[in-house]
Formats: C-alpha cells, sequence, structure tokens
C-alpha cells in the first residue's frame, strides 16, 4: 500500500475528527454486539490494514470470512485489500508519470496536510485520484467555455432530407419497469381482470429474477404510475401539435414500450395490466402504443429473424438464435436500451418503411409545450425537424463526424418557473466529505450540463446553422437516433451495464478510423423532468441501490474503455470530463477508497441502518462486478457485438429481398406485422 497511508490518515483526521492514532484493534464479537457495530468495525478494520499493517486487523477480517452471516461483507474487504495493492503497484511499474505523481502527492500530504486548508487538499488529493475535476473550481466559467470549444463541430453539409413529419416518421420509445404488488395490497381490491389477478397470486410465490432502482409496483396508484403518467403527457404533447403546429390531425404518434420484469410471470399478463390501467383513465386517442416484454422479443427472433438468416444468410438456425438473444428487455438496463434503438430499424424494414427516426424518452419527462414556444419559438417537435440532425462536419480537432443522433436536455419540474434553461444539475458546493477526495463527479457533471446541455445557439459561434457542438453527456430520455445511422454504425450498449446506459451507448462507436456518429446538441429541445413531483417514494427507497451503481459504473466504463482500446487515452479524452471521470487509471483503488470513506460518514453520522444496508449491497454488487471484469467481461462483449452485427446484417438482407419481389419475404413480413398486432395496446 504504499504512498496511501500518509494520504489517507490526513484525510480521516481531517473529517472524522479522529485526534487518536487512527483505531485500537476492531471489537470481538458477543452477543451484545450490534449488527451495526460489527460492520463499523469491519470497515475499520479495512482502513486500519492499510494504515498500519502491522496491527492484527486482518485477523479480525478473516474471523468474520468463517461466519455465515458477515462472509459475503468480509470476503469483499479481503480481496479489496489484495486488489487495490496489486493495482497500485502494477500502475508504479509501468507508468513513471503516475508514480512521481503519486509520491510527490504522498509527501506533502505527510509534509503539510495536516494544516493545509481544504482546497488545497482537495486540489492535491484529486491530482491522483480524481484528475477530471483539479482546477475545476478556480474558474468555473472558464471551464464551461473551455469545454464548449472542444465540442463544437463546423458543419460542411446539412442534411437534405430532415425529419418533416415527426408524428409520421420518428417511433417514440420507452421502458417500463413492473414488479409485484406491494405486500400490504390485496390482490383482489385491485380491480384487474381475473387473469391478471391469478398471475399475480402465483408470481407472488416465485424467485425474483431482477432487481430494478424504482420498478412499477402494479397495483400502485395512477398518479404514482410512470407508465399512466409518461403516456397521458405524451398524448397531451401530440394534442397540442395538432391543434396549436399544424401536425395532421389523423395521424397517431407510434410508441414503443419495452417492458422489463422483476419476474418471470409478469411476462404473460404485462400487456393485460397496462390495458386494464389505460382504461380507467383518459384515452390515448393520439398515440399508437405497442408493449414487448422478453416474450415478444423472443418471437420477434424465432419468426422472423432467425428464418431470415437461413433463408438470405445461409446461416444455422441455431446459432443465428443464440447469437440474436441480444435483442431483448430483461436484465440491465443496457439491455432495453439498445432494444429500443434497434427497434426502429426492424420497424422500418417490416412494418412501415416510412419512418426515419426513433427518439426515446423517460416516463417521467414531459414537453412543456406553451413554455417551449414561448422560450424558443418551436415546439417540441419542431425542434426535432432540425437539418442539424444528420448533418456531417468536423470537430474541433478537424476529425469528420456524423451528426447522426440528437441530444436535448432536462428542466426541473421546481426550476421551470425561472427559466426553461435551467441546469437541472446545479453546480455543487465545496467538498464536504471525505470520499468527495476521492471521486466527485458532480463538479464535472455541472460543468458539462452547463457546457452541453445549455449551449444556445444565439450567436456567431456556434449559430447553430453553419456550427454547433455536439454532445457527450447525454440522459436516458430526450435523445434519438436516425435509423440510416442504426443501419452504418450498429452502435449499441452491453448489457453488463446497469447505470448510466445512455452514456456507454456512444463508446461503442468511438474513435474509430472513419467518420464518428456523434449526437448532435438541439438547443431548446427541452423536457421537463418531474420525478420529484411524483416518484419521491421510490427514489427514497433506490437510493442506496443507485449510490452502488455509481461504484460499479467506475469498474465498468474503465474496463470497456480499455477493452475498445488498447489504449483508451483518446477515448477517455472525447469522454471528459464528465462521462470519461468513470474512467479510471486506478478504478479498483478509487472504488474501496471512496466505499470505506462513505461507509465511514454513515457511522459518523449516525445513520448506521443506510451503512449497513451500504455494505451488505454493495459488497455483493462490486463483488459480482469485479468477478464479472476478470471472466467473462470480454466473451459477452464479443458475443453482443456479433449478434448486434447479425441483426443488422440480417435487416439489410431483408431489405434487399423486398427490392427483388422476393415471395419469402412477403411472408415473414405478414409474420412481423402478426406480431406488432399482438403487442399493440388496445386502449
Amino acid at each position: 500500500m504504499q504512498y496511501l497511508p500518509h494520504i489517507l490518515s490526513v484525510i480521516i483526521k481531517k473529517f472524522f475528527d479522529d485526534k487518536s492514532e487512527l483505531w485500537s484493534v476492531p471489537v470481538n464479537i458477543d452477543k451484545n454486539t450490534t449488527e451495526a457495530e460489527v460492520y463499523d468495525s469491519l470497515n475499520k478494520a479495512f482502513l486500519t490494514a492499510i494504515l498500519d499493517p502491522e496491527k492484527n486487523s486482518v485477523e479480525f477480517i478473516n474471523h468474520l470470512i468463517k461466519t455465515s452471516k458477515f462472509k459475503t461483507a468480509a470476503g469483499f474487504y479481503k480481496e479489496g485489500l489484495d486488489l487495490i495493492q496489486r493495482e497500485i503497484e502494477k500502475m508504479l511499474k509501468s507508468d513513471p508519470a503516475f508514480e512521481k505523481q503519486l509520491r510527490e502527492v504522498s509527501e506533502w500530504f505527510n509534509k503539510y496536510g495536516g494544516n493545509a486548508d481544504m482546497s488545497e487538499l482537495v486540489e492535491r488529493s484529486w491530482t491522483v485520484f480524481f484528475p477530471e475535476a483539479v482546477g475545476l473550481h478556480d474558474d468555473e466559467q472558464k471551464a464551461i467555455e473551455d469545454l464548449r470549444k472542444k465540442r463544437f463541430v463546423k458543419v460542411n453539409k446539412l442534411n437534405d432530407n430532415p425529419i418533416k413529419s415527426p408524428v409520421k416518421e420518428i417511433i417514440f420509445t420507452s421502458n417500463v419497469l413492473l414488479t409485484v404488488p406491494s405486500k400490504n395490497i390485496n390482490i383482489e381490491d385491485l380491480g384487474f381482470s381475473s387473469n391478471v389477478e391469478t398471475v399475480l397470486a402465483q408470481t407472488a410465490k416465485d424467485k425474483q429474477l431482477y432487481w430494478y432502482d424504482h420498478p412499477i409496483q402494479i397495483g400502485v396508484q395512477p398518479e404514482k404510475n410512470e407508465v399512466l403518467y409518461g403516456m397521458w403527457a405524451l398524448n397531451e404533447a401530440v394534442a397540442y401539435e395538432k391543434i396549436n403546429r399544424n401536425s395532421p390531425a389523423d395521424q397517431k404518434l407510434i410508441c414503443i414500450l419495452s417492458a422489463s420484469v422483476t419476474h418471470e410471470k409478469l411476462h404473460q399478463i404485462a400487456k393485460q395490466y397496462l390495458e386494464d390501467e389505460f382504461h380507467r383513465g383518459e384515452t390515448m386517442e393520439n398515440l399508437d402504443i405497442f408493449l414487448f416484454t422478453e416474450t415478444e422479443t423472443n418471437a420477434l427472433i424465432s419468426e422472423v429473424l432467425v428464418p431470415a438468416a437461413e433463408k438470405y444468410l445461409n446461416q444455422d438456425p441455431v446459432l443465428a438464435k443464440e447469437r440474436l438473444q441480444v435483442l431483448g428487455v430483461d436484465g440491465e438496463y443496457g439491455r432495453h436500451y439498445s432494444f429500443l434503438k434497434a427497434i426502429s430499424a426492424f420497424w422500418q424494414v417490416f412494418i412501415d418503411p416510412s419512418v426515419k427516426a426513433t427518439f426515446k424518452i423517460d416516463l417521467d419527462q414531459v414537453f412543456p409545450q406553451d413554455i417551449l414556444v414561448n422560450e424558443t419559438g418551436l415546439s417540441a417537435f419542431e425542434h426535432l425537424c432540425t437539418p442539424l440532425w444528420g448533418a456531417e462536419g468536423l470537430d474541433a480537432d478537424n476529425e469528420p463526424v456524423d451528426l447522426g443522433m440528437i441530444a436535448g436536455a432536462l428542466v426541473n419540474e421546481k426550476d421551470i418557473h425561472k427559466s426553461l434553461f435551467t441546469a437541472d444539475v446545479p453546480f455543487p458546493d465545496k467538498v464536504k466529505t471525505a470520499d468527495e477526495l476521492i471521486f466527485f463527479s458532480k463538479l464535472p457533471q455541472a460543468i458539462s450540463t452547463e457546457a452541453e446541455m445549455l449551449t444556445r445557439y444565439d450567436s456567431e459561434n456556434p449559430d447553430g446553422k453553419k456550427t454547433c457542438i455536439q454532445r457527450v453527456h447525454v440522459t436516458g430520455g430526450t435523445n434519438g437516433i436516425l435509423i440510416k445511422s442504426l443501419f452504418k454504425y450498429r452502435p449499441f450498449t452491453p448489457s453488463f451495464f446497469g447505470r448510466a446506459e445512455d452514456q456507454a451507448y456512444i463508446m461503442s462507436v468511438l474513435d474509430r478510423d472513419e467518420k464518428n456518429l456523434v449526437y448532435v446538441h438541439k438547443d431548446g429541445l427541452i423536457m421537463r423532468h418531474d420525478k420529484e413531483a411524483f416518484a419521491q417514494e421510490a427514489m427514497k427507497a433506490a437510493h442506496i441501490g443507485k449510490l452502488v451503481g455509481d461504484y460499479t459504473r467506475i469498474l465498468l466504463f474503465s474496463a470497456y474503455s480499455d477493452l475498445l482500446a488498447e489504449d483508451n487515452s483518446r477515448i477517455k479524452k472525447r469522454l471528459d470530463p464528465f462521462t470519461g471521470c468513470f474512467i479510471s487509471k486506478i478504478p479498483v483503488t478509487i472504488v474501496y477508497l471512496r466505499f470505506v470513506l462513505r461507509v465511514m460518514l454513515f457511522f459518523h453520522e449516525g445513520n448506521g441502518d443506510d451503512g449497513v444496508a451500504f455494505i451488505k449491497n454493495g459488497a455483493r454488487r462490486i463483488s459480482q462486478t469485479l468477478k464479472f471484469i476478470s471472466s467473462d467481461f470480454k466473451e459477452t462483449y464479443r458475443k453482443e457485438k456479433a449478434g448486434w452485427e447479425l441483426y443488422y446484417i440480417i435487416l439489410n438482407a431483408c431489405q434487399s429481398a423486398q427490392e427483388n419481389g422476393d415471395e419469402f419475404i412477403t411472408a415473414l413480413i405478414n409474420r412481423a406485422r402478426k406480431l406488432s398486432k399482438e403487442s399493440h395496446l388496445n386502449i
């Protein structure tokens, strides 16, 4: 653990008022020792083992490994000691610049850290652990301007065939997360159809397969149901276009929902449940909604894609079906995110050739149409008609880019009265907690939000015509892609991403030899984010899981960038400061140090329940992520990339077959349309 003790000892004494010589050996466990005390001591034992290896803290950890109750957490801490040691030693040997940096920072902490002011302590620590934020606090406005220059694009060619009729040419998509009813609810009191009630009763006894941050509990009050909220709001947005903006009155917006479920049997009733819920409220006269669970995606594979692969590509059907399992919606978020992009290409080939693009929203986001028109002069759908979407240009490094993706921004519901152009991520206060000396993504996130999301095309540079900016920082909703870009670049988010799947999507097409596919920023394309207005309980319940996801994100992004390029520095440079800050030279060290300091904070503030929950959740998930990265990570990526390649090759072959008047393709089209009809919500 060379160099780390000097840094950590100062941080601990500064933030936790620890005047002692670190800690005594952790408590011995007896019948009077509480669970919280054991976990607190386990966490301190880990730090003590780094700070003073002569103490017998490791023996305490080894003792807990032998217990059934604390085995997982103790094993996680024990493994961390070995992993940090190996990671730091490897970096010291392979990177002389890093060795020099770490040594100098360690020596400075040892000599001056105890008496240094907080701002210098922060900057010195960030030099090693979080270089993306170094200097940002000095001049935030300059950091914003510098990032805008980095994202600058000179437009060489506008899209000569832009979106003209959004309701007809764009498929809107979103994801529904469904889980079983609350245990406090009597299923028979919910008023659902008998089939739904029967399956729910059976499902309550089944094993949960997937966990999500805040899934919709079947039976929740309509005002707290995200899918109802989001679809009603979208229906009203289309109505506004028809009444006030000359959109054709007879057109309906196609909206494709994926339904990710926590229990397998919920596939059977997801459609019926949503139809029951929608029937209780207002009609959706402006939307055609289609729902896809894993059952429907499997049908697309088996009944359309596999036969096409066998017929036109001479593929073995068993092998083709195995590769095409990437097309699905259950599991980690990256899986449904990729599906919601890729399904539009399938739709264009088999269902409606007039569609040109897809645009994803989250269900807690709405278009504030009146405010959009008042403050920007354009409605939501008019913003999507920009010829910048699909334009070509040169970036700040004079490299060619294809602006085939588009990204908007968000404003929080509580802030929209100030202005539509109010950052949804405000600048954070100065560092307040010990773990923020190790990792502080709030600061580059705020810089990126201001620099990218809130750029206005109201000056010469950029003017939104001959110049614009590209986006790296996007949100899970409020972004889209042209179908021709899907076919050309075949982007996807690997299914192992459980958080920041939106940020990971662009990484699959970065740093290519040819033109890079990027997001164009559309100023004024802003949705109101209403999550705090109706989902506060769900957010509160999910806060520990979401926090842990932020830690695994560092591990996955770092490993993924290493996988994509032998030297990932170019990828990281493109993604800095916010998305790139999750790519670290020492990700394991960052995660563990940040983790143990956060646990200390929980217990120091008297929040033992969250401390225990955080250790239990984090130890399990971080250990699983580390194991996955060291074993199946590369092979999983390889298989998924091959699967998505095959998917688009099949669709290309089917397009060619249609052009040639092939009879077999007619049968496939009929099957596809039958399946789409079966997935249509009758509301």
